[in-house]
């Protein structure tokens, strides 16, 4: 495993972009259409990004600083988020407040798969000319309940694990880690994933969220379970369980999350390949009247890496360690704000595992500048360096600058 990119739209539903307490506002456009309301908001972006890649690079399966023989890179691509239209709608039926959302993200990426409109068959890494862009969709839920019952969502949304720490990332606007031309349909940069957080991912669920109880919510639900790298797709007797728990006070603000699943792995005998994984991460952020410190932690036990279940056994059912951290401090002047964060994801080898070349370690600095140059649009610069450390203490580095603009409405 090189670069990996794994594909992460946040939400631009004004709810979850807003969460972000970073960059322009959200200014959906609402529509009345009888007792409903339907609100169309998205956002277009596009980052020029250099790379300098590690050049001779040693092996580290799972590592994230890009390594190529061609020392440096350019593209035109999407950052961390690719562009998005959400279309959703809302109303009122005896005394139940019920909604339904859809979110449609495309990227500007040509498809690294040949040709579609000349039939070229697709191979590695092709960019061709007369391509076209993917589009993946994200968001296909209902919600219902009202202030007094709480509210249930049901369909495919994004994760509770892990969430509030992508979703206040200062590069959730901008690229972070990632060296451009991303395959469609992930579209995408990866941020501080993998990098301090292990991806949230996009899931089907069925959850519940408690009334506000005096600046808390509470949240529980069951996912679609899913499967790790090494197993034959199996189905699972049980789902998968997240929790979280918010909290507000003011500028102040903190949360944990947690995930529970069982793995299987038919092709060992009995239940030798069987585990359960955990996981759970905590923080919060603090505004201090234009200064804002934030910062969460992750632990996880059979989870693994970057993503969800990604290297989290050693192939036979021995689970591996995983933890790491996102720690960040930006301040905004009128309408600049100047950010830096620094997140480190450690993988550990399994009880009695020898693989040298397996990655122990992810991190990564990001400095950047966000200007807003009118309430929905921004102007950014960033500059990343990543380096991936292997069991045996191989290193690769790699440098990342960005320059882009992210227009939200």
């Amino acid at each position: 495993m090189k670069h990996q990119r794994i594909g992460l739209p946040i939400a631009v539903a004004a709810a979850v972009v807003s969460a972000t307490a970073f960059g322009p506002a959200a200014h959906a456009i609402d529509v009345s259409a009888g007792d409903w309301t339907i609100s169309i908001d998205g956002n277009v972006n596009a980052h020029y990004i250099y790379s300098r890649c590690q050049q001779r690079a040693v092996v580290v399966a799972g590592g994230l600083a890009c390594t190529d023989d061609n020392p440096s890179s350019s593209s035109v691509s999407n950052g961390l988020l690719p562009a998005a239209l959400s279309i959703s709608g809302a109303t009122t039926q005896s005394g139940y407040d019920i909604g339904f959302t859809f979110g449609l993200y495309p990227g500007i990426s040509t498809i690294n798969g040949g040709s579609p409109n000349l039939g070229v068959a697709p191979t590695a890494n092709q960019h061709t000319a007369l391509g076209t862009a993917g589009l993946d969709v994200r968001q296909v839920f209902l919600t219902f309940g009202n202030k007094d019952i709480g509210t249930v969502l049901a369909g495919r949304n994004i994760g509770l694990f892990g969430g509030d720490a992508i979703l206040n990332d200062m590069t959730l606007l901008g690229v972070g880690a990632g060296n451009g031309n991303y395959a469609a349909p992930a579209n995408t940069s990866l941020g501080s994933i993998g990098l301090g957080y292990i991806y949230t991912d996009w899931l089907a669920q069925i959850d519940y969220t408690t009334p506000d109880i005096s600046g808390a919510k509470f949240t529980v639900g069951i996912f679609d379970p899913l499967n790790t790298l090494n197993e034959i797709p199996v189905s699972k007797k049980a789902p998968g369980i997240h929790t979280k728990v918010a909290y507000t006070l003011g500028s102040l603000y903190l949360s944990a999350s947690g995930l529970y699943q069982q793995q299987r792995n038919i092709t060992l005998p009995g239940t030798q390949g069987n585990y359960n994984s955990y996981a759970f991460d905590a923080g919060g952020k603090y505004d201090l009247g234009g200064l804002e410190v934030a910062g969460w932690y992750y632990r996880g036990w059979g989870v693994g890496t970057t993503g969800l279940f990604i290297n989290s056994d050693d192939g036979f059912g021995h689970r591996r360690d995983s933890e790491g951290f996102l720690a960040q401090v930006t301040y905004k002047v009128v309408a600049t704000k100047f950010g830096v964060n620094y997140g480190l994801s450690k993988l550990y080898h399994a009880t009695g595992e020898i693989f040298p070349t397996l990655v122990t370690k992810n991190d990564k600095v990001t400095v950047g500048v966000y200007q807003d140059l009118t309430k929905n649009l921004l102007l950014l610069a960033e500059v990343s360096r990543i380096e991936s450390e292997n069991q045996a203490g191989g290193l690769n580095k790699s440098l990342n600058f960005n320059v882009g603009a992210f227009l939200k409405f």
